[in-house]
């Protein structure tokens, strides 16, 4: 391994999969991005971690984003700030989504949705919820694995690669070997060296973290959202995937591009499953870029609806006709 391999991955982990980490300053972050009401001219952004990360994540995306944007990143359970999921069922994304729909009733404006694997699946679980209050999605490799079950050849292939490294994290939980259970989680996703690459303290909090492995494994395989319903989520989607990433990942990426019906697919350079750590800077102004170009073109059609329906008998009409009708297309270049 090169050391700017090992360099990236340890950036990565330090950053990212460490809870103790991430957490230590999440509720400042979130009370920090939520101050602001959004208005016309202040947009709301609701950014979803990866499992075993927590809200420091998007911290730099929310630099990038500006004082236009009122950033919001939620954590899920298992991160400190939420506590563990209360076992009075069976675990569900819809579970995890719960939260987010919240935030997203509680907006007086439609929100762009962000999210980063295990907070990609949730994303997209919440915007099935809500379609009609998503203005924008941007997400970097979510891990919808239910999307894999129904496929064969290479996707059955894939499939089975998720269902294995579930396996062999579950079953360090269930015999409390937490230690064998974190190293293959991280070890998958990172790439192999990554885990004996942490600081103790990490591998400490990853420890800590990983009971809520499993259960997150299980609600993105067991998802009960059909392929067909996302077509459904009509709203611009930038889904972005590494040039070296697992081949589950890269698969659900390219499916998604054909299933949402106005997605754009971008492919980062040399990073991987982890991008949104080793690349930070690049992935971050994809986002921005996206949310930007979504944000004027909505600011453009109210503007034109406006203009054009400006008469009281024509307001009603124009709600209903003009946005109905209104398409963004199926635009494939980043």
């Amino acid at each position: 391994m090169s050391s700017s391999t090992t360099k990236a991955r340890n950036d990565h982990e330090e950053a990212g999969a460490s809870a103790a980490t991430l957490r230590s300053e999440t509720q400042r972050d979130i009370n920090a991005v939520t101050r602001h009401k959004p208005t016309r001219n202040h947009m709301r952004v609701v950014a979803l971690h990866c499992s075993g990360a927590g809200a420091g994540q998007w911290r730099q995306l929310g630099d990038a984003l500006g004082s236009r944007y009122d950033l919001v990143a939620p954590e899920h359970y298992g991160c400190d700030s939420v506590g563990p999921w209360s076992g009075e069922h069976a675990f569900t994304l819809a579970d995890e989504a719960a939260r987010t729909i919240e935030i997203i009733d509680r907006s007086d404006c439609t929100v762009h949705l962000v999210g980063h694997s295990y907070g990609g699946g949730v994303a997209l679980r919440a915007a099935i919820e809500r379609p009609n209050r998503i203005a924008s999605i941007a997400l970097y490799e979510p891990t919808a694995f239910h999307l894999l079950k129904a496929t064969s050849g290479r996707g059955a292939t894939a499939f089975a690669e998720i269902l294995a490294i579930a396996a062999e994290t579950a079953e360090g939980v269930i015999t409390g070997d937490h230690r064998r259970a974190a190293a293959s989680f991280v070890d998958y996703w990172g790439g192999r060296g990554a885990w004996a690459a942490l600081r103790p303290s990490v591998r400490a909090a990853l420890m800590r973290w990983v009971p809520k492995a499993p259960l997150d494994f299980r609600a993105l395989i067991d998802e009960p959202t059909s392929a067909f319903t996302y077509a459904n989520l009509r709203c611009p989607a930038l889904i972005i995937r590494g040039e070296h990433s697992p081949a589950p990942t890269r698969l659900i990426a390219d499916m998604l591009r054909t299933l949402l019906p106005a997605a754009s697919l971008a492919v980062i350079a040399s990073a991987g499953h982890m991008g949104p750590f080793t690349h930070t800077s690049e992935i971050n102004a994809a986002i921005v870029r996206h949310i930007a170009s979504t944000s004027m073109r909505d600011t453009k059609m109210g503007s034109f609806l406006h203009h054009e329906f400006s008469r009281p008998q024509d307001r009603v009409v124009g709600d209903i006709v003009g946005l109905n009708t209104y398409n963004p297309g199926r635009n494939r270049d980043v």
